[in-house]
């Protein structure tokens, strides 16, 4: 194992995933439905605005997931959200001056594929109505495979969806067993193969790593199943197992989950496959067709992170809609209530459904932009980035102390006033960028494990 591996576990420590900053345990109910009220109508007449729409509902709950959502069989829950949602889409429109344009729209779950093709079409339509959606805008949608339909397909189609992200995590039956989630290849393989012939073809597909009973060879047999489909983007995450949070995670056998040092090997086994398979590697967790969009931004240093993770998405402000959802707007960030019956019953008496959130300081933003572009690109010259900024040059000095320790331990170079995360020690980067995190104490939060 490279000496950077050995040290990396040493501080296997729990750090966050910085899809966003300050980062979320830091919200506070010093945000609300007035002070959102406001954000939204101080936005730019010429912004452009990204919509995520949340479906917290799923046909079941499967144990490894850290996600927001409620499993049920029956689908009157879905159609009263649905309702709601609609409402939701009216309210914030109302507080808009209508000249914003949407350039991206993302689904999100639970599981968005629970939706009937007839709620996606109203949805979409009502967006429509609603908003100025652009032409050529990004539609995006995630699927659980086993819900697929070519009624829903021919939906997505006609309200025109782009993409489409498959939650595959392991093709193996063992593994697949051990996180409660049965899906044959052939149901993965039927679903992109109809998502395609309805003209969507920009597919992602999510792998786990760390899951229990994987191996290094069921790995590399999950890149190659998965690039045998050919997806233009595939995720590799590492699953984080927090049953203190996740109640449904004591279902997995911990014995069976691999441990550190296994999973560092496991995620390098699959990197290294990916690139044999042409894929180029971006960011912490995502590889993609050169010919992706992702790909272009990477070189052109336009790459942006948000709470999707590693997206293309520049836009001013990003809307969310639904339980738990997450808005980034240019002044802060505010999230809306994780409780369904809170939720209607706040959209139903027209005020936003926010629980929590964090208005934005000058410093935030600083080090916001800091993080990213490490998180990005890997890489931060201080020197640049405090002149391109217009700071002093020593403002993010208080970061120098813990990067020239993990320069020691090998995580991170450091030339000059440059930190360079290096290649074989990719996973490194969250405690680079915890260096520069004016909020993080030790043992205050726990946060999923680095590797």
């Amino acid at each position: 194992m490279q000496a950077s591996h050995h040290a990396l576990l040493k501080r296997n420590t729990q750090v966050p995933r910085y899809t966003s900053y300050p980062t979320a345990p830091h919200f506070s109910a010093a945000v609300g439905n007035e002070t959102f009220t406001g954000w939204l109508m101080e936005l730019e007449d010429h912004a452009s605005l990204s919509l995520y729409f949340h479906i917290p509902y799923c046909r079941q709950i499967c144990w490894y997931c850290g996600c927001h959502a409620k499993a049920t069989r029956k689908y009157e829950p879905v159609e009263a959200y649905v309702e709601t949602l609609l409402t939701e889409i009216e309210l914030v429109a109302s507080r808009l001056s209508g000249g914003q344009t949407v350039k991206h729209i993302h689904f999100g779950g639970g599981s968005p594929s629970m939706l009937s093709a007839n709620d996606f079409t109203r949805i979409m339509a009502h967006v429509r109505q609603y908003y100025t959606v652009a032409h050529g805008a990004e539609i995006a949608i995630e699927l659980d495979p086993r819900e697929v339909s070519e009624a829903k397909v021919a939906a997505y189609a006609k309200a025109g969806v782009t993409r489409a992200s498959l939650g595959v995590q392991d093709f193996h039956e063992t593994v697949q067993k051990a996180i409660g989630r049965r899906q044959p290849f052939h149901v993965i393989y039927d679903a992109v193969q109809l998502l395609k012939d309805y003209g969507i073809r920009d597919i992602n597909m999510d792998l786990l790593y760390g899951l229990p009973h994987q191996t290094i060879a069921d790995i590399e047999e999950n890149v190659d199943f998965a690039s045998a489909l050919s997806p233009s983007r595939i995720a590799l995450f590492g699953y984080a197992h927090v049953p203190w949070m996740k109640k449904h995670m004591r279902l997995i056998d911990e014995d069976a989950l691999p441990n550190g040092a296994e999973r560092l090997a496991q995620f390098d086994a699959a990197a290294k496959q990916l690139a044999e398979r042409g894929y180029t590697a971006i960011g912490l967790d995502h590889f993609v067709r050169a010919s992706d969009e992702m790909a272009k931004a990477l070189h052109a240093r336009t790459l942006k992170r948000n709470f999707q993770g590693y997206t293309t998405d520049d836009a001013d402000a990003l809307i969310g809609f639904g339980v738990s959802a997450i808005s980034a707007l240019p002044q802060g960030y505010a999230q809306n209530t994780l409780v369904a019956a809170d939720y209607e019953k706040a959209v139903s008496a027209g005020n936003h459904p926010i629980i929590k959130g964090r208005a934005l300081s000058s410093d935030d933003r600083i080090r916001r932009a800091a993080i990213e572009e490490l998180m990005c690109f890997f890489e931060l010259d201080l020197e640049l980035f405090t002149a391109k900024h217009m700071l002093p040059r020593d403002y993010l000095d208080d970061a120098l102390g813990e990067l020239e320790a993990l320069a020691e331990e090998g995580l991170v170079k450091m030339k000059g006033r440059k930190v360079i995360v290096p290649a074989d020690a990719r996973q490194a980067v969250r405690l680079a960028c915890a260096a520069f995190d004016a909020y993080l104490s030790p043992s205050a939060q726990r946060h999923a494990q680095v590797a």
